[in-house]
């Protein structure tokens, strides 16, 4: 295997291990999710960990594309990166670790702003990351009016 491959490999483990951390973390999630009262259009719980394992592999090449980029602005946009996803990283132990319905909507509320924001800096470098990031911006907004939903229902 050539080391672009193994590189490419590092990216895209990189946020599912993030994922798989912030998910041990939040325990009994699923058990406490299906305890909640629930807004309309709130999906079954098993369609959570597909969805986030899709998005995280989009992610991780994202940002391999970028990393792997000649432009001297991949150090910004790959900031914007890690910043997302530490946003990501402790939503989950917030929301279902803490119970902290409100907290987790402020923290879904800035990790939008810094996506959006990661996005256009993606996008000035290569477009196709940016692209790659679009469904998670739309999951994430999905997510916030899920979440704002619950703090009203609960």
């Amino acid at each position: 295997m050539n080391a672009n491959k193994r590189k490419l490999i590092v990216f895209i483990l990189i946020p599912l291990a993030v994922g798989l951390v912030s998910g041990i973390l939040s325990k009994n999630s699923m058990t406490m999710y299906n305890s909640l009262n629930q807004p309309a259009l709130s999906p079954p719980g098993w369609i959570f960990p597909v969805v986030w394992t899709i998005l995280y592999i989009l992610m991780g090449v994202s940002s391999y594309l970028i990393a792997t980029s000649p432009s001297l602005k991949k150090q910004e946009a790959l900031l914007l990166y890690a910043i997302q996803l530490f946003l990501n990283f402790i939503w989950s132990p917030i929301f279902f670790g803490l119970g902290n319905y409100f907290l987790a909507f402020l923290v879904l509320v800035l990790l939008w702003y810094v996506i959006v924001k990661m996005i256009r800096a993606f996008f000035r470098i290569d477009p196709t990351a940016a692209l790659l990031q679009i469904p998670y911006l739309l999951w994430i907004t999905f997510a916030g009016y899920l979440n704002l939903a619950i703090i009203f229902l609960n």
